[in-house]
């Protein structure tokens, strides 16, 4: 096999076919996952790892595209084809090495689409901010278990299930108002500054059209900008004031 500077492993993968060109740094489960599903749907990828026994993970196809050394260190993400790519994730165990090079990959080659895990989520919360979407595992991965365990618990539903890079929009949990049984999703879009995308019926998932009869107990996900979710209500006053 033969092996280029930085720990390449073959040759490269230029995107040519009109599949997009991938790197990822880390080669644990997350990385090594991401590489095969990537690779499964016609992609190019290329995985960074300072372990060259982390590149066990990979299939002999994938692990040909493996690159040695630091994930922030420029001559590796060249290495690895990060002027070329259109997208760039960081998953390894360490946080200041994803978010550092996350932001290489972005503000030095301007990948597109990047993204850092983060296993603080105060870190998490900070780069989002900063426009660099991060996934912190734990605290999300357990928030929406409670949320799903104990409905209804408004400690549990302040913060968003889903937030976009740039803090903007938000998705949030918010259990049906009082006085809104028997009315419309569209009623309710209309009255507030949401937009339904699924409901939550009796431990069921409903893609609910605007002519749906909301129910007792549904409890509804919706989008919006973030500052119109923070001290929502819908109540039965409010209703009578309509």
């Amino acid at each position: 096999m033969r092996t280029r500077d930085h720990g390449v492993r073959g040759g490269y993968l230029d995107g040519s076919a009109g599949e997009v060109h991938i790197v990822i740094m880390g080669c644990g489960r997350v990385g090594s996952t991401l590489a095969h599903t990537l690779v499964d749907l016609g992609h190019t990828v290329a995985v960074i790892d300072r372990d060259p026994e982390a590149f066990r993970r990979l299939r002999g196809s994938v692990a040909k595209h493996a690159v040695r050394g630091q994930g922030h260190d420029r001559e590796v993400l060249l290495a690895a084809g990060i002027d070329r790519a259109g997208a760039f994730a960081a998953v390894s165990n360490g946080d200041n090495s994803n978010i550092i090079s996350a932001r290489v990959a972005r503000e030095a080659f301007g990948v597109d689409n990047v993204v850092a895990r983060i296993y603080d989520p105060r870190r998490a919360e900070v780069y989002q901010r900063l426009g660099i979407p991060t996934v912190a595992t734990v605290r999300w991965t357990a928030d929406a278990v409670l949320r799903r365990m104990v409905p209804g618990d408004g400690r549990l539903t302040a913060g968003p299930e889903w937030q976009d890079a740039s803090g903007t929009l938000a998705m949030n949990e918010m259990n049906l108002p009082r006085g809104w049984a028997g009315r419309r999703v569209a009623d309710l879009e209309e009255r507030a500054p949401v937009r339904v995308v699924y409901l939550t019926r009796a431990g069921r998932i409903l893609l609910a059209g605007s002519g749906e009869l909301l129910e007792e107990g549904d409890v509804l996900h919706v989008v919006a900008r973030g500052r119109d979710l923070d001290g929502l209500r819908l109540d039965d006053d409010e209703t009578e004031r309509g």
